[in-house]
């Protein structure tokens, strides 16, 4: 047991909180996250992928994409292949051989994110509140049609990318969808399509009635049920977490987590230095939130560190994206990466890719102590997406610098 047990006054009378300090906090958010400990290689990716309830996905490809950059952060140096049928459930070459059953699809949890399937039925409220509002912000002409088509098509030749439904683009900017894209687009945010399989990077499309499995392809739970399994799976895989941190998890509303908290099993707690109240996963109080620390490079994206007031309050590291941000006006970046050793986050490199050599465009680093692990970070990344060598373009600082070119040497 890492806390001690207060009682202080609530609305409904007294109740027990555990008292953490904020060093006991910041490890039991990285055990639950799976950064904590000896990994479970057994359970690979998919149990990564479990354990965390989503993994985001994103377009950027720099050393490799997010989703590949969570499970090699938390597994080390697993094939990049194991992680891409890890994830989707390719359709048998032999149309008559029987199909896998999915282990996952896509859908809006954080952010677009692969969900494990088991999460299908928590995701009826939202599928409900896009068939309430009736559009996406995609406008159809022919919304009745184009969707006939569409499930038509699908329910004859089976599961098919948008560019073999007709065609994904008008010929415009990258937002400009054809009438065939947004239909399937909208098809698959009111639960009718799904996706469980990617080619190339495209989404394959399939009708959710045959793709699902039966056990799960319902819509039978409330909203009240959906968002409280939703915020006890966010307190599971974050640990320990405010409000704030269980409703950024899945993107719910704060008073959609007021409103089934006291259900999801969490309970109460106080962090030293904290200003709002938090609760936490009692496993996860109990777990002692001890084990070997993972150093490695994270993705932006990384659940860990995705909401950056919750990295803030809790590594006292403030990161952001800059991919978005005008190359003059980028302090880290285009794709920086935050450097985790000994359980901290201490440092950031901006990596890219010449050939077989990785590049560090730029590195800072939180002091001479985190050369060595910055080193081995590099050292290991580059050989997991096949590089033979490591280059150091630019340090914040120059000493730093020299030290980290003389410990890749």
């Amino acid at each position: 047991m890492v806390s001690r047990v207060t009682t202080a006054a609530a609305a409904k009378g007294p109740r027990p909180v555990h008292q953490l300090s904020a060093d006991e906090a910041r490890r039991i958010a990285l055990r639950a996250q799976g950064l904590l400990g000896t990994p479970d290689r057994r359970a690979g990716v998919r149990g990564v992928l479990r354990h965390l309830g989503a993994v985001q996905l994103d377009t950027i490809s720099v050393l490799a994409r997010s989703h590949e950059l969570v499970p090699y952060a938390r597994l080390g140096a697993v094939g990049r292949g194991t992680v891409e049928s890890a994830y989707w459930t390719p359709r048998p070459a032999e149309s008559s051989a029987p199909a896998e059953p999915p282990h996952s699809f896509e859908y809006w949890s954080h952010a677009a994110c692969i969900l494990p399937i088991e999460e299908w039925p928590l995701f009826a409220f939202r599928r409900r509140a896009f068939r309430a509002r009736g559009h996406r912000w995609h406008i159809m002409k022919e919304p009745e049609r184009s969707c006939a088509a569409v499930r038509d098509r699908l329910a004859e030749d089976g599961p098919l990318t948008a560019t073999e439904l007709g065609g994904a683009k008008n010929g415009g900017p990258w937002w400009d969808w054809s009438e065939t894209k947004i239909a399937v687009e909208w098809l698959l945010d009111t639960g009718e399509v799904v996706c469980t399989e990617r080619r190339g990077w495209k989404r394959v499309y399939e009708l959710a009635e045959r793709a699902v499995p039966g056990e799960l392809f319902h819509d039978e739970l409330d909203d009240a049920e959906c968002t409280r399994r939703l915020v006890a799976q966010a307190g599971a895989a974050m640990g320990v977490a405010t409000r704030a941190d269980l409703a950024d998890y899945h993107r719910l509303k704060g008073e959609q987590v007021d409103a089934v908290l006291e259900g999801t099993g969490l309970v109460p707690v106080e962090v030293a230095g904290w200003s709002r109240s938090a609760w936490a996963d009692p496993a996860a109080l109990a777990d002692g939130a001890r084990g070997r620390h993972r150093t490695t490079l994270l993705s932006p994206f990384d659940s860990l560190i995705w909401d950056r007031p919750r990295t803030e309050r809790i590594f006292g590291f403030t990161h952001r994206l800059e991919a978005y941000v005008p190359k003059p006006k980028r302090v880290h970046g285009y794709f920086a990466m935050p450097l985790l050793t000994g359980g901290r986050l201490a440092g950031r490199v901006d990596p890219a890719r010449e050939g077989s050599t990785l590049v560090a465009r730029q590195v800072s680093l939180d002091g001479a102590k985190a050369v060595a692990p910055m080193a081995q970070a590099l050292r290991e990344a580059a050989e997991w997406v096949g590089c033979d060598a490591v280059r150091i373009e630019r340090c914040d600082d120059a000493a730093l610098g020299a030290a980290l070119r003389a410990a890749l040497a």
